[in-house]
């Protein structure tokens, strides 16, 4: 039974306000490294625990309020002037947070989370009186020199007195840990193979990691659902009107007036539709920075276990996006982030040395671009070479020598997004393994965006995402084959050509198109989805995927649409991101380019337009 229970809507209202203050608190901590002397932070940052501690002392959680109390006077102590702060200090306080957070995660399970460790608590008190520390110096004297060892101590396993005593046959009065004991040479070997052997079954299996579950919740301004209830207003007078003329015509009233009345009520009806569906969605949009709050803390965090200098500065936090992406966005921007630091700003020294200020500075904005979100992850660091990118693909066996002498810079920054890339040479906890960016694109690709790289040797770099506004309603391109339609992505369309027999030239076997001196491949949109090409193609949509542009070519084109998806339940065949209906009642499937290139092989000008 849960520990909660009864209590379950308290728990939710509470960790969704001590979410947002602690969010809040790692922000301003962060702030107070650079102003250490500013009292207006450490009060809002001592109001922000205060207010913690009292919600969790309401549903009981003891541990919870016991290392907020502790943190709290710290802060008290600091405001007052009692104590200075340090870079020691801030990095106990640090720890704290983070294990408040992480306590906030076994309460979102339903479950009272486990104390914080001795180590914490004690480094919190030394703090309190004054004494200098050094949290990681606590942790290695507080805990015996064997973790595992101490781990046995502490869940009932050998009596080292007592094993000592057997083995030695005398007393042992003042043993009390194998590693205060200087042992013979022939007894060591004893008490540490008996140390192994009580271990073994006592050694805690790794518990299955809990996916954390999305929030199903969201906070909307009154405004803007008393706008969706005047709209609703609205459509029903306007519903009662068609109505009447309905009737009117029914029975054989259909003279000017009343058809305009029609015409009239028609277009009136459309325009508050279209009104009611802005209205809804607005009440969808969250300001993203909502999720920036959480990246000053990181990138702290991150650079200090780098040894690096770094600021995180934030621009356009209140540009809103649709609720349904952020917790998406979350991971990607977490990689950019933390790549940025470990990846893209030089040390202290490697800075002095070019003659660029000792701080680094990691800038994250987000802008609303027409009917897309842009947020630009960019560093004034080192930057990138086109040429070590390629030699590292190389050697890492993505592509082979002749396909990387065809690449021009910009393609050559896009080969990080192959599964498996790394510039490391060695692996980290931070980074090295090459399992990075590749997941960084293709989460993008889900939530229908795109990103770009741009980088200047010695300025640094510039990571663009961008991203439709919504997911809910996609803008789209519907194509022919034949007389089927199909909707292609808008956000991947770049303009429409006609296509002529004459203007398809072969290369290496491959149908290709110049367009703008741009040389681009010809693909069929019959041979993408398997369908027997009938005739000649008459038109082609210049396409911008993430690897590469290319032209589709296909029979005709109908327009553009915005569409609602529907995902395809229980059957998802390849290449179809979902379908909709027209406004003739026609299913339209709508395609999934990406996965269709992934999937189709190269087609040659023969089999494309053979007739």
């Amino acid at each position: 039974m849960s520990h909660f229970a009864g209590m379950e809507e308290l728990l939710q209202d509470f960790l969704t306000e001590a979410g947002e203050l602690l969010s809040d608190v790692d922000n301003k901590l962060v702030e107070l490294e650079k102003r250490p002397s500013d009292k207006a932070l450490l009060n809002d940052i001592f109001r922000g625990f205060h207010t913690i501690k009292g919600g969790a002392g309401f549903l009981n959680v003891n541990d919870l309020v016991e290392l907020c109390h502790r943190t709290e006077n710290l802060f008290d102590k600091l405001r007052t002037g009692e104590l200075t702060l340090t870079a020691e200090i801030m990095d106990v306080i640090m720890n704290a947070t983070g294990v408040v957070r992480t306590m906030f995660g076994s309460l979102a399970q339903s479950q009272l989370p486990d104390a914080a460790e001795a180590v914490l608590l004690k480094a919190l008190d030394c703090v309190l009186a004054g004494e200098k520390v050094v949290l990681a110096a606590l942790a290695t004297t507080a805990e015996p020199a064997n973790a595992d060892q101490a781990a046995i101590q502490e869940s009932g396993g050998p009596d080292w007195q007592a094993l000592y005593h057997t083995v030695t046959g005398t007393p042992a009065e003042s043993i009390t840990a194998p590693h205060e004991v200087t042992l013979p040479m022939e007894i060591a070997p004893v008490i540490h193979a008996a140390a192994q052997v009580n271990l073994a079954p006592r050694a805690k299996a790794p518990s299955a990691q809990q996916p954390a579950a999305k929030e199903t919740t969201i906070r909307v301004d009154t405004s803007r659902l008393d706008m969706v209830l005047n709209l609703s207003g609205e459509i029903g007078l306007t519903k009662n009107r068609l109505t009447c003329l309905r009737a009117n015509i029914l029975q054989g009233k259909t003279d000017g007036d009343t058809l305009k009345a029609l015409d009239e009520a028609v277009s009136h009806l459309d325009l508050l539709v279209g009104d009611l569906q802005n209205a809804v969605m607005k009440t969808r949009m969250q300001p993203i920075g909502r999720l920036f709050q959480k990246y000053p803390r990181l990138a702290r965090d991150l650079a200090r276990q780098l040894g690096k200098d770094v600021e995180l500065l934030i621009v356009g936090e209140e540009t809103e996006i649709d609720k349904t992406m952020i917790e998406d966005l979350n991971d990607p921007i977490v990689h950019l982030v933390r790549n940025a630091v470990d990846h893209g700003v030089e040390s202290t020294q490697e800075r002095v040395a070019a003659g660029k200020p000792t701080k680094s500075l990691v800038k994250l904005s987000a802008m609303q671009s027409g009917d897309h979100i842009v947020i630009e992850i960019a560093d004034d660091g080192k930057g990138m070479r086109p040429d070590t990118i390629r030699r590292k693909a190389i050697e890492k066996g993505l592509i082979d020598a002749e396909a990387a002498n065809t690449l021009d810079d910009r393609q050559s920054l896009h080969l990080i997004f192959l599964p498996g890339f790394s510039t490391k040479d060695e692996i980290s906890d931070v980074s090295g393994r090459g399992v990075g960016m590749d997941v960084v694109r293709t989460n993008i690709q889900k939530l229908n965006g795109r990103i770009d790289i741009n980088s200047v040797v010695g300025h640094g770099t510039t990571i663009t995402i961008s991203l439709p506004l919504t997911l809910a309603i996609l803008p789209v391109l519907v194509v022919r084959l034949g007389e089927q339609p199909f909707a292609v992505p808008l956000s991947m369309v770049r303009e429409i050509i006609p296509i002529r027999p004459e203007e398809i030239q072969r290369v290496s076997g491959r149908a290709t198109m110049v367009v703008r001196d741009e040389v681009l491949p010809v693909r069929s949109l019959a041979s993408l989805i398997g369908w027997p090409q009938e005739g000649m193609p008459s038109f082609g949509v210049l396409m911008q995927a993430t690897a590469t542009n290319f032209i589709l070519a296909i029979d005709g084109f109908i327009g553009r649409d915005d569409v609602v998806i529907k995902p395809l339940h229980d059957i998802k065949p390849k290449g179809i991101a979902g379908a909709t209906l027209s406004g003739d009642g026609l299913v339209v499937l709508v395609l999934d380019i990406e996965e269709l290139l992934e999937m189709s092989t190269e087609v040659t000008h023969a089999s494309m337009f053979s007739a």
